[in-house]
Formats: C-alpha cells, sequence, structure tokens
C-alpha cells in the first residue's frame, strides 16, 4: 500500500452536510476528496485537482450541473474525467440530458445510501 496513489474524487456540491457526509464515507474508504461549494469552484478544482471521478448536483449557485457537464464535455484536458450526477430531482428530463451531456450515472440522493454511492464510484473506476 506504501506509495499507492489513492484514487481522487471530487464532490461538486452546495448543500454542505451533504457534502460533507459524502467526504467523510468516502475518506473512510480509502479516497482522497475534495469539495467544491458550486459549479464554478469544481471546474477549477477539476483542473488542478485532476480527480478519477466527480460526483455532481445539478441544482446549484452560480453554475448548474448541466452547465457544468457542458464545461467538461467541451474541455479537451478534462472531457475524459467520469461524472456521476446525484440530484434530489428524479425526473426523467434531467437524466435523459445529463447522459446526453457524458454523465457515466445518475443517482437521486434519496434512493441511495453513501454505502451504494461508493459502490457505483468503483464500478464505474473499475472500468
Amino acid at each position: 500500500m506504501e506509495g499507492e496513489q489513492k484514487e481522487k474524487i471530487l464532490i461538486i456540491e452546495d448543500d454542505r452536510f451533504i457534502a460533507k457526509m459524502y467526504q467523510t464515507k468516502l475518506g473512510l474508504d480509502g479516497y482522497q476528496v475534495e469539495v467544491a461549494e458550486n459549479g464554478s469552484v469544481g471546474m477549477e478544482k477539476i483542473k488542478s485537482f485532476s480527480p478519477d471521478i466527480v460526483l455532481l448536483d445539478i441544482i446549484m449557485p452560480e453554475m448548474d450541473g448541466f452547465a457544468v457537464l457542458e464545461a467538461i464535455r467541451d474541455d479537451q484536458v478534462i472531457n475524459s474525467t467520469p461524472v456521476i450526477v446525484m440530484s434530489n430531482l428524479a425526473q426523467e428530463d434531467h437524466l435523459k440530458r445529463a447522459r446526453a451531456l457524458g454523465a457515466k450515472d445518475y443517482i437521486v440522493k434519496s434512493q441511495l445510501t453513501p454505502a451504494d454511492v461508493v459502490k457505483k464510484i468503483k464500478e464505474i473506476l473499475a472500468k
């Protein structure tokens, strides 16, 4: 384990409680985790932190999750970064839009525990 690089996860989430909960759980599972409180800070951190995967909320101030997905897709340097969208909204049009913009998965926060989310992250990173 010594010298092994921890996989890096960026959480872009404006709800501090939810962000902290996932940051704690993922940290305990051995990931290196950073949090951005809105989309524009998230975009800066994607470039500086170079995460292996991004957990992205949709409804946020300044720059919503769809705008972040578009910006990631349009940036040649970061467009291969896998993104899991996390939302409280289980609307079919949001799911379709997120997928169309390149999201690897779409999670409705109320339907999954943090352990379930870790399982999804591991599945995506294993591909």
